[in-house]
């Protein structure tokens, strides 16, 4: 990483990270307010802190005034979106874009006893792939919560593609928690036998809790073991701090 990542406009809470926590360790996280993307990754450093007491600190950024456009966050993420994470524990300081990204490297350099993923190779395999699953298709929930509430024009064809393929969506993860093919159902997405929570879950909650608010509830609600997924990995105090709820402190 080039020395010149941080410039005299970068924000001293996001540069001198390292020196707010006596443990030295210098995680920071740039984020805005209410992004299921933001929040997969605070999640995974909520759940960090309660297993290893694992330090990190915030920077909510205006999307409105478009400061992740600026210069001095393009020299940390050039795409310019959050989530950003930088480790400022690291010399130089290190830098991950994308949420997929943040919780592979998170897991690799800081869960040390795989409690969010896995030692096995396979049962690792099989976190990556439902990580990466729901990284990919997952943004077609994104897009039709997009055109179907933000967007200023109506486009009935795009909130129509959108819509099915998210109930496409529900239905490949129904199929693989129902254990239709398997004959075993499962409480998380990777892992023998029914599962155990990870990093696949953490990747994957962050954005499919949000339908429960919208009219694809219905349609979620037919898928019986996905919406018990939901609801179990809801009770998790990690994931409601995560979520910013008040009462999870």
């Amino acid at each position: 990483m080039s020395s010149s990542l941080y410039i005299d406009a970068t924000p001293d809470e996001v540069k001198n990270a390292k020196y707010i926590h006596s443990t030295m360790q210098g995680l920071h996280l740039l984020t805005c307010k209410n992004s299921p993307n933001g929040e997969k990754t605070q999640i995974m450093l909520e759940e960090l802190k309660e297993l290893y007491g694992t330090a990190f600190t915030t920077t909510i950024i205006n999307l409105k005034a478009l400061e992740q456009k600026t210069e001095w966050f393009l020299r940390l993420n050039p795409n310019g979106r959050i989530p950003t994470l930088v480790d400022n524990s690291q010399s130089p300081p290190y830098t991950v874009m994308e949420s997929a990204a943040q919780i592979l490297y998170l897991s690799e350099v800081y869960d040390k006893n795989f409690e969010l993923s896995f030692k096995d190779s396979f049962e690792r395999y099989d976190a990556y792939q439902w990580l990466l699953f729901w990284n990919g298709t997952g943004s077609s929930v994104q897009q039709w919560a997009y055109f179907s509430f933000v967007a200023e024009e109506r486009n009935p064809g795009a909130i129509e593609r959108f819509e099915k393929e998210a109930e496409r969506i529900f239905g490949v993860l129904e199929i693989h928690l129902s254990g239709k093919f398997s004959g075993e159902s499962r409480d998380y997405l990777a892992g023998k036998g029914r599962g155990k929570y990870s990093i696949a879950d953490i990747g994957t909650w962050a954005t499919i809790k949000e339908i429960a608010t919208t009219p694809l509830k219905a349609k979620l609600d037919e898928c019986t073991h996905l919406s018990k997924y939901i609801e179990r990995i809801a009770q998790r105090p990690a994931c409601q701090r995560g979520i910013g709820k008040s009462n999870a402190a």
